[in-house]
């Protein structure tokens, strides 16, 4: 069965298709001629789906995806310029949460969002654990203080490049600083063969911390949290992480306690231009 189908009734012949397909698996029969694939189409076909989503008479259709299945752009829904400097200025990394729980068709919509990420050769390589349970979420940061305690023990260098005997002295204290006290950490993993693991899961944690504002909810990486999960076998196998994935980003989800009311100012840009 071949790779995609052309309806030659739409289709105006002005290779659109065949310059945006990233892996350039598509070509033109002839100058005037429909767009076919390539011999090696199949085995080099990304699944991307750009090709139908920039034809601009629906006239490709890949074998799993029709133009029909694709929401239309509403180009007026787009930002302005000034509309997306406020929005992305105004995120916040939250760290102190109420102890309110986050709904669960929020946390749906969070993780739907953050599968638009990009991602190396559209392979969407993420996986999700999500922490919904408060207590178990403290039963975990508990199992990171219980890491912190080694490397303070094994490796007193790395835990001053840390802070950790800062983080075990609060949490003595009563003051948990691991995941801040909100109500549910979500952790992105995948194959640790998969080389471009840690860049496409931050992506996708990226796209689920900025679509969070605009659901009320606040979010912070939890730095501690994924780095002992890669280096503490108890809590890797408290959260189920299969044997051959690591965790590349875990993020603290839940209301924010306070609102901002300004934008602080960030460094300028360090750049070489040439």
């Amino acid at each position: 069965m071949t790779l995609f189908t052309i309806d030659q009734e739409r289709c105006n012949r002005d290779g659109v298709c065949a310059a945006e397909c990233p892996s350039r698996i598509i070509e033109m029969a002839s100058p005037d001629g429909y767009p076919r694939p390539v011999p090696d189409a199949g085995q080099y076909c990304l699944g991307c789906g750009h090709c139908v989503a920039v034809c601009p008479n629906e006239a490709l259709s890949l074998r799993w995806l029709a133009p029909g299945d694709c929401p239309p752009v509403h180009r007026e829904k787009s930002f302005t310029a000034s509309d997306a400097e406020h929005f992305l200025r105004y995120r916040r990394s939250i760290r102190s949460f109420k102890i309110q729980p986050v709904e669960r068709e929020k946390l749906d919509k969070l993780l739907e969002i953050a599968c638009y990420a990009p991602s190396a050769k559209n392979q969407q390589p993420w996986h999700w654990i999500v922490i919904v349970d408060t207590k178990e979420v403290r039963r975990l940061a508990c199992l990171v203080v219980d890491w912190m305690r080694d490397v303070i023990l094994t490796d007193p260098e790395l835990a001053d490049r840390f802070g950790l005997v800062r983080v075990v002295a609060a949490w003595d204290g009563g003051e948990e600083r691991i995941c801040r006290g909100a109500p549910h950490i979500i952790v992105a993993h995948a194959d640790r063969d998969w080389p471009f693991g840690p860049e496409d899961c931050a992506l996708a944690l990226d796209y689920l911390e900025l679509f969070a504002p605009t659901l009320g909810l606040g979010t912070c990486w939890g730095g501690y949290f994924y780095t002992a999960v890669n280096r503490y076998p108890p809590l890797s196998g408290a959260l189920g992480l299969p044997d051959h994935h690591r965790a590349y980003g875990a993020m603290m989800v839940g209301y924010p306690e306070f609102t901002y009311r300004r934008f602080p100012e960030r460094n300028p840009p360090r750049v070489t231009w040439r």
